[in-house]
């Protein structure tokens, strides 16, 4: 292999991996600061609001196993007690709070 494409290939390998850690970890910092009040910063739910308002444990099958983007319209639009982000949050960073927790779905 051509010695530039090597140097290049290894490159946007690198910055890739870079800007996925990027998204994780503002993934976890907007989650943190919009979502833990109700769901808990574990994920759980486990929060006298999420009790309160019974939401649902993300790390549940019945979360994990809904599609990317049944994930994004919930967040986006709201359901049931949840409130729309939609205004709130740009596209990107609604994927980095649905990477997050798919994160969550992993512990």
């Amino acid at each position: 292999m051509n010695l530039k494409i090597t140097v290049a290939l290894s490159l946007w390998f690198t910055l890739t991996g870079m800007a996925g850690a990027q998204d994780a970890v503002a993934g976890k910092t907007l989650f943190n600061s919009k979502c833990t009040l109700c769901h808990g910063a574990d994920g759980t739910g486990n929060t006298p609001v999420g009790k309160n308002l019974k939401v649902k444990n993300l790390h549940s099958p019945e979360v994990q196993n809904q599609s990317d983007a049944e994930l994004k319209t919930v967040i986006t639009n709201g359901k049931n007690k949840m409130p729309p982000f939609k205004g709130k949050l740009t596209d990107a960073q609604i994927d980095q709070a649905l990477g997050y927790v798919r994160q969550l779905g992993k512990q």
